[in-house]
């Protein structure tokens, strides 16, 4: 794919349209969050919040990433024996970035960032994460159809549940087939130039994908997973709400389904919307659904800002430095089979 292209795409969709867009839903989503929400009645409750289980929704929330960077290293074994601080590192400055950046900016910087430090070539670094996201999809809609044996759950949160496992499968069949035809996706991929930067991929899916630790980093994404429930069932009990794990697993599916698109830094207004919708859907009233979403988004979003501020001090660097070397390592690619 030639410069000139990539350039014309740009010249066609201005540099501030995607942050205008994502921070225009951002706002239009606090503004249906919160546009009846009754401020004088949520004080008193917020004093009477447990905050043993808010902290130990802190602590599981914290544990989630730890896993994740040890799940990281396991998947890349084949390429690079990464040690588990520095890939932990890597994923809370992503976060960082996340929590503060458009557009999940967190992704790019955090491969960006293992690439550097470990060696590895940035397009393995960004097939690893593609197959992180993978394995959470499909390990998110088994867990989902499980929990809808055990809750009665929204008929719409079923139907977007079935979408996601659908689109889940294609991507599946489709990484099956990079990993297992290598060298005809490779081919199939190079008569398309706007398919081209694919081609960068296929090395790391195939290294990874053929190794056995691809199933091992695939089961610890049932633990990532698992993980990721207990804060949210830890803030809700916090809350003074009395329901089950199984509803807590419900309201993850639906965050997960409704932050899958890149948004406004830290999901922001999204987060709070897909947390009023899930929790109303559990029979919670509004105005409850409304004032959880807020504690859920500030016990989730702290904690990162100020980790993520630690990992960016002990390298050294600057976020929006790291930023900048990440997005030209994403120009780069296509460009490189131009």
């Amino acid at each position: 794919m030639s410069g000139a292209v990539i350039n014309g795409v740009r010249r066609f969709f201005p540099s501030w349209l995607g942050p205008a867009i994502v921070y225009g839903i951002s706002i239009g989503c606090l503004v249906w969050v919160y546009h009846d929400f009754d401020w004088h009645a949520e004080l008193p409750r917020l004093k009477q919040i447990h905050w043993l289980w808010i902290l130990l929704a802190v602590t599981c929330d914290i544990l989630v990433y730890v896993s994740q960077a040890w799940r990281w290293n396991i998947l890349l074994t084949p390429v690079v024996q990464a040690p588990l601080g520095r890939s932990v590192r890597a994923i809370y400055i992503g976060l960082f970035a996340n929590e503060v950046l458009p557009l999940r900016s967190g992704e790019a910087i955090r491969c960006y960032l293992q690439h550097l430090w470990s060696g590895i070539s940035f397009p393995v670094a960004i097939s690893s994460a593609l197959i992180e996201r993978l394995f959470d999809g499909i390990w998110l809609i088994l867990g989902f159809f499980v929990t809808a044996f055990f809750v009665d759950l929204d008929a719409n949160l079923k139907y977007g549940a079935s979408v996601l496992a659908v689109l889940v499968a294609a991507l599946g069949v489709l990484l099956a087939y990079a990993v297992h035809r290598r060298d005809e996706a490779q081919d199939m991929l190079a008569r398309n130039r706007w398919l081209g930067v694919l081609r960068h991929l296929i090395e790391g899916l195939h290294a990874m994908g053929r190794s056995p630790s691809f199933w091992v980093a695939a089961l610890a994404s049932l633990l990532y997973l698992g993980l990721q429930v207990v804060p949210i069932y830890a803030m809700i009990r916090g809350y003074g709400l009395d329901l089950t794990f199984g509803h807590a697993a419900a309201v993850l599916v639906v965050l997960r389904l409704g932050t899958v698109i890149p948004g406004p830094p830290g999901n922001i207004g999204v987060f709070n919307a897909f947390a009023v919708a899930g929790l109303m859907m559990l029979g919670v009233d509004r105005q409850t659904a409304a004032g959880l979403s807020g504690v859920m988004f500030f016990i989730i979003t702290v904690p990162l800002l100020i980790a993520g501020c630690l990992a960016l001090f002990v390298t050294g660097a600057k976020l929006k430095e790291i930023q900048r070397r990440a997005q030209s390592h994403l120009r780069q690619a296509p460009e490189s089979v131009s």
